[in-house]
């Protein structure tokens, strides 16, 4: 099982910017992603991104505004969030699983379609 650990939330006014990592315990991982949830909301995946081929998926609600990163040799995953929106106050997760094989590249932004997750860190964008 890896860990993740997850930093870099905050608060920001809209328009502002902020910059999440995840750090994994080891590099037995295929793909990351990093998903969110406001109160009363289901967990939404925001972007996803391969380990090997680097290759990403965004949800079109941050698509041109977000934008998902790795250091493989950190074994670490980044969000960097610009023009943040008072929609986007969430608490953001990154998650990981040891396969990247998927029926489509849809379901990369699926919860279901990973097994380990990190406790969060509190993004709150306010106008």
């Amino acid at each position: 099982q890896v860990q993740l650990v997850e930093s870099g939330g905050g608060s920001v006014q809209t328009g502002g910017s902020l910059r999440l990592s995840c750090a994994a315990s080891d590099s037995h991982y295929r793909r990351m992603g990093w998903f969110r949830q406001a109160p009363g909301k289901q967990r939404e995946g925001v972007a996803a991104i391969y380990r090997v081929s680097g290759r990403t998926v965004y949800a079109d609600s941050v698509k041109g505004r977000f934008t998902i990163s790795q250091d493989n040799v950190k074994n670490t995953m980044y969000l960097e969030m610009n023009d943040l929106k008072v929609e986007d106050t969430a608490m953001y997760y990154c998650a990981s699983v040891s396969t990247s094989a998927l029926s489509s590249s849809s379901r990369a932004l699926l919860p279901s379609e990973y097994t380990d997750w990190g406790q969060g860190t509190q993004v709150t964008v306010s106008t």
